[in-house]
């Protein structure tokens, strides 16, 4: 996550929207997702954990279903194209160059790549790489749902208690 992206980000909608808004924005942005909305919510925008963390999860779930359910075959629609293939091979390689815990270990490989807040990780790769590998909805998604919540609870110390001054609950 790049400072000037986020910054970007907050100054693009500051005035526009209210703050919650924004971490529920950028905890569905692929990249930020909910490790940067709460880093965001709580030591710059100053929103309150209480409000905070229901927002970043809600938004970080929203599109897991259909980067699970649709993405397969919307990367095979692409790839159809000339102009789009070589985005997805290019998708595809990086996402697949992850996979190799995740192949290994499936459904805690899955929870613990979206769960460890490293760069490159989270809930998008964590469920495209699902997706391409073959992994049934209903193992990938419960998965994804566990680490999203590992996430939430290493980000919050992060954002709230390390970086925030400490604010358990309020």
């Amino acid at each position: 996550m790049t400072e000037s992206l986020v910054q970007g980000i907050i100054n693009a909608l500051s005035g526009s929207i209210s703050k919650e808004a924004i971490v529920f924005l950028i905890s569905m942005i692929p990249i930020l997702e909910l490790r940067g909305a709460l880093l965001v919510a709580g030591p710059i925008l100053g929103v309150p954990v209480s409000t905070a963390i229901p927002l970043c999860i809600i938004g970080n779930i929203i599109p897991v279903p259909f980067i699970l359910l649709l993405i397969t075959p919307i990367f095979r629609w692409m790839k159809g194209t000339k102009i789009l293939k070589p985005m997805v091979d290019r998708l595809e390689t990086k996402a697949m160059s992850k996979s190799d815990k995740i192949e290994k270990y499936e459904f805690w490989g899955l929870v613990l790549f979206v769960g460890i807040p490293l760069p490159g990780t989270g809930a998008w790769t964590g469920s495209l790489i699902a997706a391409l590998l073959g992994i049934k909805f209903k193992k990938a998604f419960p998965a994804v749902i566990i680490g999203i919540c590992m996430a939430t609870v290493i980000m919050w110390f992060i954002s709230y208690v390390l970086l925030g001054g400490v604010q358990l609950l309020g």
